[in-house]
């Protein structure tokens, strides 16, 4: 009875599902064309998706009739262990979106990517793109694997001025002033900080990537990779420890150990809470979405919102800092033969997916805050307040440290993910996480 009851709702999405896969995939089976295999990231709950597709997948194959996409759209843990699947299995998708690094390490460093450096000077687009998505260094493997979209700020700071009005606050401006405007919020009912951690690449990405540079200080990774300082030395204890406050101080609600990171838009837009903490990319859940013309928050409500950093922390060697990563992008199998049909069209897909038009949509549909391509002209559109004021991010900090997943191997940085949960719910104290993650460090040392 149940299942008759639900039926009309399970028939629309599967409708749904099936009209986004028909229409917006091509199979192939057309003689002649060239199939490529695809691996997406994809939110289907995300606003603009059906602009996402129609725009970004279904113009591309409007305008080159002789390829056919296979496009497999995955979101979240179930890409990234899609992914390690295709690895350990040794055949990769002729194109699939990557990390510069982190979640996508074992692509890099196995360079089972294709390096995009000769079809860039090939198409003489080496200006095109800012100097930082080009740089080899700042991906894993040390080569150009991957064309970015961005360039993320992996921390920000929303404020919601409604919550903060009602309870006759202002912006916390340091940390003392943050920790005492919790029991005023609470006594109205408001978390402090929104910030789901049960996805345990959330505290570190969004959070203690940055206060382990106010702590340790600009380059502190590269002292640690170089020998010169451990993580078990004082200031990488104290960034530790700083979370455990956070929790103990009321700060983070101990239930956001337990909350799927998919929930937080949801409870900053219902007004759950004064602040909350997550990358520049979260800001386009809240946009309009152009086919419907709804949003989670409306322009009214987006213009009570505002976006800066953490507040400044006492004895900390900086503050006024975020943690930033060069975004994510598209790359090529390693395996697609130089020069043949199937590059030429893997390539032109990834030129579209990273290039000018795409970009532009992007920004329009917060898709990207901060684009790796030059000079967009975004003069004569009507960008919502959020998509303006995380534009002005880059006026709130004067630094920007290093995302530990970022530089460092999975084998270090995942046992960081879990301590720093571990810390949160008191099973482990700072100088034990910094204990263990300096022996797994010391560990993959010796393995290079």
């Amino acid at each position: 009875m149940k299942l008759k009851r639900n039926f009309p709702v399970i028939f629309l999405v599967i409708l749904l599902v099936l009209t986004l896969t028909v229409s917006c995939q091509r199979r192939g089976d057309d003689s002649g064309k060239i199939t490529l295999n695809v691996l997406n990231y994809m939110d289907l709950t995300s606003p603009n998706l059906i602009n996402e597709v129609e725009f970004v997948w279904n113009s591309f194959l409007a305008a080159n009739p002789d390829i056919a996409i296979n496009r497999e759209d995955l979101f979240n843990e179930p890409f990234h262990n899609k992914t390690e699947a295709y690895v350990a299995s040794g055949k990769l998708p002729d194109v699939l979106y990557v990390w510069p690094s982190g979640r996508s390490t074992s692509l890099h460093q196995n360079r089972l990517l294709k390096d995009l450096s000769r079809l860039i000077e090939q198409d003489g687009l080496e200006d095109s793109y800012v100097p930082q998505a080009l740089e080899p260094a700042n991906q894993g493997g040390g080569y150009l694997a991957m064309l970015p979209m961005a360039l993320t700020s992996t921390h920000a700071f929303y404020i919601n001025m409604e919550v903060l009005n009602a309870c006759g606050l202002t912006p916390a401006k340091t940390y003392e002033e943050l920790k005492a405007q919790v029991p005023v919020l609470r006594a109205r009912g408001y978390d402090t900080v929104i910030m789901p951690n049960k996805d345990t690449w959330v505290m570190q990405s969004c959070l203690f990537s940055m206060l382990a540079g106010r702590f340790c200080g600009p380059g502190w990774e590269n002292k640690i990779l170089d020998g010169q300082t451990k993580f078990t030395d004082p200031d990488f204890v104290n960034a530790l420890n700083f979370v455990r406050l956070l929790y103990a101080d009321g700060v983070l609600a101990g239930s956001s150990l337990g909350t799927a990171y998919g929930d937080s838009p949801g409870m900053f837009s219902t007004n759950r809470g004064a602040y909350m903490i997550d990358g520049d990319w979260r800001v386009g859940t809240f946009l309009t979405d152009q086919t419907t013309g709804q949003a989670l928050l409306s322009y009214e409500q987006q213009k009570k919102v505002m976006i800066t950093v953490f507040p400044e922390i006492e004895g900390a060697k900086i503050n006024r800092s975020t943690s930033g990563v060069l975004g994510t992008g598209w790359a090529m199998s390693a395996s697609i033969e130089e020069g043949s049909a199937k590059e030429d069209a893997a390539w032109r897909l990834i030129k579209w997916l990273t290039g000018e038009e795409t970009q532009t949509n992007r920004v329009l549909t917060g898709g990207v805050a901060t684009p790796a391509w030059a000079n967009l002209d975004l003069s004569g559109f009507d960008l919502e307040p959020m998509q303006i004021a995380i534009g002005n991010l880059s006026n709130e900090y004067d630094i920007s440290t290093c995302v530990i997943d970022g530089v460092f191997h999975s084998d270090v940085f995942n046992p960081l993910n879990d301590g720093l949960a571990e810390i949160g719910m008191g099973t482990k104290s700072p100088a034990q996480v910094a204990a263990e993650i300096q022996r797994v460090f010391d560990n993959w040392k010796r393995s290079q």
